[in-house]
């Protein structure tokens, strides 16, 4: 038995990995994925009679002779650096990976990062040098053959994108890879192939296909020769409602068989639970898991590597994105603690400082968790599933240890109406997203507002520097707490302050500011109000018509005013500030 070699679809955001096998599909997933952007593996499985199809009329008969693999299926990964999880999921389980790069752009810090993965797994990988067409001149052939489009360009243009080819080769080579256009390499054991293709058009599909098929068959032919007789293991893509069969699982099967009546083990909140295979559906040929646009084909049994939907009774509690393996007396053990251990190594509860974290399968929150802790930004729990009150109320707990982690982050989950009113009475942001790379500049944002609102916040707490003189009778209280009519004539005062003489005396504090039985909450140079003075000093003794006072300004506020906040200052302020440093001489403490 030859099982099907599995194919990862890698790539930076927006360089066309979806859109690469919609080409091959042609389908419009891309199209209808959230942001444009795949949120979980997918996977989709093409025939080797459509792989002849495709690839026998544009590169002859002789190119496909000989093929022996079922099929090719590919796993397409998201493709921001949220995902290094996933893809490293993605990463081990591949035969052989396309790496999906914009030949426009060029390399990306994503594409650098899926280096790594298939450099570190070991994983044999081709590059797509996707957007051909967008080249200058460029002119779009009715074919799906890069070499037949290519050789139909003028000579300009042929020169144009070689330059962008030798771009990858020169980047490729600084990063330790040998490469070559694909119809260049003399050992592909040696060297990286490249295949320009246009996922728009259509060109250079044929050649991707039959390279893929040809070099699979021809280096992992004893990798994809071993029979797999042994119990499946797999990965839950999604969990979803079917019309008819209720609850039931997308699953990669990427070991072993599962048949129909088989017991099966998967991953919920609790830990493992079991429950038994009561059907196994199948995508139709070019088909996609996710978003089939046709009606699934019963098996009876299906084996590695491939794609199938399970329906079972009790799968209500089963979490996308954790284990699933057939489990017999001999397994079932291991099996457990396998799940358990894989499970709490993603999910996070803890009382510590960090923000609440809720999404729809493990494979996100490791996402999210990754993205965050790349961004130094700690995860005080989190969670899959709604966003609910309790949520919330934790989120307030870390808002209460710090400012900055009151925000929750929710990622292709509602939020319940409980939780939103209780996030709204507490100030708590809930901050959701249908494609997981904004969560985070989302965050970085409130961030920014929240600083604002602090600052801000802070800075109607401080102390300013005020020049203050009583004016001529305009006395309304002679003892404390003392009511006279003052002048503003220099800086800005406000309630709450202390005052004193030039000599640094203290004089008492400010209570409250009046004009027209109005209370005012700052007064700027030219003012003129009433104000209260708790104070032991009686008008006519210790204080007279015509005395000019100063605010004290605290040390700490002195530094805050100098440095953050010193752009709220005017150079007389500063001045002023200075000068009542100056004057208060031993009182100015820390």
């Amino acid at each position: 038995m030859i099982r099907q070699p599995i194919v990862c679809v890698m790539g930076h955001v927006d360089h066309g990995k979806t859109s690469l096998l919609d080409a091959i599909r042609k389908t419009t997933v891309a199209k209808r994925e959230a942001g444009a952007i795949t949120q979980h593996i997918g996977a989709s499985e093409v025939p080797t009679e459509v792989v002849r199809g495709v690839c026998a009329p544009e590169l002859g008969e002789k190119a496909c002779a000989g093929l022996k693999i079922p099929g090719l299926l590919f796993i397409d990964t998201p493709g921001h650096e949220a995902f290094t999880n996933l893809r490293r999921r993605g990463g081990s389980l591949a035969d052989i990976a396309i790496l999906v790069v914009d030949v426009m752009q060029g390399f990306q810090p994503q594409t650098l990062e899926a280096l790594s993965i298939l450099k570190e797994y070991k994983t044999p990988f081709i590059i797509a040098a996707n957007k051909m067409d967008l080249i200058n001149g460029w002119n779009a052939q009715a074919t799906r053959s890069f070499m037949k489009s290519f050789n139909a360009q003028p000579d300009w243009v042929q020169a144009r994108f070689e330059e962008k080819v030798y771009e990858l080769i020169g980047r490729l080579g600084t990063l330790g890879f040998e490469s070559e256009r694909y119809d260049r390499v003399q050992d592909y054991r040696k060297a990286i192939a490249i295949v320009p293709v246009s996922a728009k058009t259509g060109e250079g599909i044929a050649e991707l296909l039959m390279l893929l098929s040809g070099l699979s068959q021809k280096f992992l032919e004893e990798q994809l020769e071993i029979e797999v007789t042994g119990p499946a293991k797999g990965s839950v893509l999604e969990v979803k409602d079917e019309k008819g069969l209720g609850k039931t699982m997308d699953v990669i099967i990427y070991e072993g068989v599962i048949r129909k009546g088989d017991e099966i083990a998967f991953g919920t909140l609790q830990g493992a639970a079991t429950t038994k295979v009561r059907g196994l559906l199948k995508p139709k040929p070019l088909d996609e898991m996710r978003d089939p646009r046709e009606k699934f084909n019963y098996a009876d049994e299906v084996s590695a590597a491939s794609g199938v939907k399970i329906y079972a009774p009790g799968l209500d509690e089963a979490l996308p994105g954790s284990p699933v393996f057939v489990v017999n007396d001999e397994n079932r053990a291991a099996v457990a603690e396998e799940i358990g251990r894989e499970i709490s190594g993603v999910l996070v509860e803890s009382t510590g400082p960090g923000l609440v974290v809720k999404a729809d399968t493990l494979g996100s929150i490791e996402g999210l968790r990754h993205l965050l802790s790349a961004a130094d930004i700690p995860v005080r729990r989190a969670g899959i599933g709604p966003v609910t009150k309790k949520d919330v109320m934790d989120a307030v707990g870390a808002k209460a240890q710090n400012r900055y982690y009151g925000a929750l982050l929710a990622f292709s989950v509602e939020a319940m109406a409980e939780a939103r009113e209780e996030a709204g009475k507490n100030r708590v942001a809930i901050l959701e997203s249908d494609v997981i790379y904004t969560l985070l500049e989302n965050y970085q944002k409130w961030v920014e507002v929240e600083r604002a609102v602090e600052k801000k916040e802070a800075y109607a707490s401080m102390v300013l520097p005020a020049k203050i003189r009583i004016m001529p009778g305009c006395c309304f209280r002679a003892k404390s707490p003392v009511i006279v009519g003052i002048e503003v004539i220099q800086g800005r005062l406000r309630p709450g302050c202390k005052l004193m003489t030039s000599s640094g005396t203290e004089i008492g504090e400010l209570k409250s500011m009046q004009k027209e039985k109005e209370q005012v909450t700052e007064g700027k140079q030219g003012d003129q109000f009433a104000i209260a003075i708790d104070t032991n000093m009686t008008f006519g003794r210790q204080l007279n018509e015509g005395d000019i006072l100063f605010t004290f300004v605290p040390k700490d506020h002195y530094n805050l005013l100098k440095t953050k906040f010193r752009e709220h200052m005017g150079e007389g302020e500063l001045s002023l500030l200075d000068d009542i440093r100056r004057m208060a001489g031993d009182t100015f403490i820390v």
